[in-house]
Formats: structure tokens, sequence, C-alpha cells
């Protein structure tokens, strides 16, 4: 089942599986509800005409997004080479406890064809594609999601408290193109390919599974809300695998793709 959102004349409107759903209905009120109820609530709702319109991010204004680091072993070695302090992420990627961090507030994420950024005082930016989990109030796995956790990697590189400027600001989160609603079980050894192009040639392009993360999605799910409740569900990126190699850094005009799944998203670069 896939829900979808669309800006259309009247506002913002979820849909399912294509149809427009009641101007009423919320995903954060989805999201309060335990996995069981969900389903059987979607079904009974009026389906109304086929969704056109703009997609927007799926995702509601008020809702949260984190984002968990290190669980490749790929990510450990691209944070070894950019760090004045290298071994910290040697130290989080085999610890017990995993390195998880604000990402954005809902309002602030983009969705698919909508444009990410990059900083103005960064030189060295890269894209990272994710599979993004959708967790509901109840602390249950209901789904996933593509994101781009767009990073400046100069910037984390200097100094590890730096991280919230190299993660957070204008541009820097996008998830798309929809949520796929599913089992936690379904959701195991998810293809995720990256591709980037730079005036119609790709400049990098490559792919791997989730089967490769060195943590459970349930095992981050239970640290991210261990000591903190939401109420109306909260949106985690599980990492990144993919990094494209030390000389390469995203340019305005860049187009990202990043599929993970059967989900799409993509977003052309701006400055």
């Amino acid at each position: 089942m896939l829900l979808t959102k669309y800006s259309i004349r009247d506002g913002m409107r979820w849909a399912m599986d294509g149809h427009l759903l009641p101007s009423s209905f919320t995903l954060s009120t989805l999201l309060e509800l335990p996995s069981k109820a969900m389903i059987p609530l979607l079904r009974t709702l009026s389906q109304g005409q086929a969704a056109l319109g703009v997609e927007a991010a799926p995702i509601d204004p008020n809702q949260e997004v984190w984002a968990a680091g290190v669980t490749y072993l790929r990510s450990r070695e691209a944070r070894r080479v950019e760090s004045t302090v290298a071994d910290i992420y040697d130290r989080v990627y085999e610890a017990a406890r995993p390195e998880l961090f604000f990402k954005s507030l809902g309002w602030r994420v983009v969705g698919n064809h909508m444009p990410i950024r990059i900083r103005a005082d960064s030189h060295w930016n890269v894209p990272e594609p994710e599979l993004v989990l959708v967790i509901n109030h109840q602390r249950e796995i209901v789904g996933y999601c593509a994101g781009n956790d767009v990073s400046s990697r100069d910037i984390e590189g200097e100094n590890p408290l730096y991280l919230p400027q190299a993660k957070m600001y204008n541009g820097s989160c996008a998830l798309g193109h929809g949520i796929w609603l599913c089992e936690p079980d379904e959701i195991k050894a998810i293809p995720i390919q990256l591709k980037i192009q730079r005036a119609n040639e790709t400049v990098f392009s490559d792919e791997i599974t989730t089967f490769t993360m060195k943590r459970t999605f349930s095992e981050l799910v239970e640290y991210l809300t261990f000591e903190m409740d939401f109420p109306q569900g909260v949106f985690l990126m599980t990492g990144t695998g993919l990094v494209p190699g030390n000389e390469f850094t995203l340019q305005p005009a860049d187009v990202v793709s990043i599929r993970v799944g059967e989900l799409m998203i993509e977003n052309q670069v701006e400055s």
C-alpha cells in the first residue's frame, strides 16, 4: 500500500495507491494508531479521484526526521578519510550504542523533483541515499520511503561537533516519492541505488542493499525511542553505504536520483 502526498488547488492532500483520501486525513493522525489498526482504517476511507498535482514530501509539517550514522562499513571508511579525528568513527561503528542525530522538521523537508541545496560555506558536499523507516507512536516500524541526507563532508570532518551544521540546513533533507506501508519483516535486503548526472552525463552510479548494514532496523528504532516519545510518529534515516569518491563534490544543476526498493526520488542541486 503506497501513501503519497500532493499539492493541489485546494491545498495539500494525501493519496492511497494513486487516489485522493479525504481532505481531513493526515499522516500524523494515522501514526498515532497501532499498526494493526492502520490498514483497516485506510481501507474504510472513501477514495476520491485520481491524484493529480505536484508531488510533495510524504511527511506532515510537525513531524520529525532523525538519522543514524556509520551503519555501513563504507560510511566508516569515508568518515576516516574526511575527519581530523578518524578513530571516533571506528569507535561508533563498533559500539553498542549507534550514532543518532536530528535531521529536520517536516516543514523543511523537500520532496520528489524539488531542489536540494549545497551550503555556500562548504566545498565538499555529497548526497547520501538511505532507506528511511516510518515509525508510529507505539514504536512500531510501519513502512519506509526513500531519502537523501545531503551532507557537507568538509564541515563534519573539520570537527565532529560541527555535525548539525554539516547535516541541518535548508534543502538538506529529501524524502519521497511516497511511503510504502508494510510489515517490518518485509524490509529485508532492500536495494538502494544512486545515480548523479551532470550536463546529461552520469558522473557517479552505484548500488548496495540494506543486507550489508552493521545494525538492524529494530536496534536503531529501540535506541531512538528509548527515552523519547513521538506521539505522531517519526522518520528515521538508517545511514548510507553509497559514498562517491573523495574527489567528488556536488555542483549546482547536478541531478541526484535515488531508488530504494520500488520508491524513487530525484532532485536537482541548487547552491
